[in-house]
């Protein structure tokens, strides 16, 4: 199921466009701006244990690996419908660190090796059961990174983090990109914007 080529050939950052979505809601993927920062937030090395939870269509999943070549990311998905478009991405894209677990989380998380970096893009509803979870399982100097699109989400997590015992920080990602007009001319169109909440743990 899983390819090591092309992905093996190819250089860190794709076009959000570089992966199969679901269709007509194209767009729900992290953006390649957002996809940028909180990988960065990661602090990803080469043998990284990676928990992408909420994995989507898999975008952080398979630019993790890249960084993690040495270490294995788990890509964990409950929503049935969007498990192809999963699988599909880590076999064109991705490498063969890159492991598929269809299930919900925290239920899904217990077999699996104590993370390094986590990445949580989708909960279901139950975010503060998942992150009190990560936390023990979490491996010193480890890292957790959530993104959120509501204001008072993100103060509740910034808050749960913290209670928790991490280090944690809150960066707001408003990024535009441009738009060629008819005439030439280009205008800025605004992405949503995009809360990341980081947290840390020391050793």
């Amino acid at each position: 199921m899983v390819k090591s080529s092309p992905g093996a050939t190819r250089t860190l950052g794709l076009h959000d466009d570089a992966f199969e979505q679901r269709r007509p809601n194209k767009g729900q993927i992290t953006k390649r701006e957002v996809r940028a920062v909180s990988l960065y937030s990661l602090r990803l090395h080469s043998g990284s244990v990676v928990w992408d939870i909420g994995a989507g269509t898999g975008s952080i999943s398979v630019e993790a690996a890249l960084i993690a070549n040495k270490g294995q990311v788990y890509a964990i998905e409950r929503d049935t419908d969007s498990l192809p478009l999963l699988e599909a991405n880590v076999a064109n894209l991705g490498f063969n660190n890159i492991h598929v677990v269809n299930g919900e989380a925290p239920a899904a998380l217990e077999s699996l090796p104590s993370p390094d970096s986590v990445f949580v893009g989708g909960s279901g509803g139950i975010l503060p059961k998942i992150l009190e979870f990560v936390c023990s399982r979490l491996n010193p100097n480890g890292t957790i990174v959530v993104n959120l699109a509501v204001l008072e989400r993100t103060s509740e997590t910034y808050q749960l983090l913290k209670k928790l015992g991490l280090a944690t920080e809150i960066t707001q990602i408003a990024s535009s990109r441009g738009k060629e007009m008819p005439d030439g001319a280009i205008r800025m169109e605004a992405l949503n914007p995009i809360f990341i909440v980081n947290g840390r743990r020391s050793s």
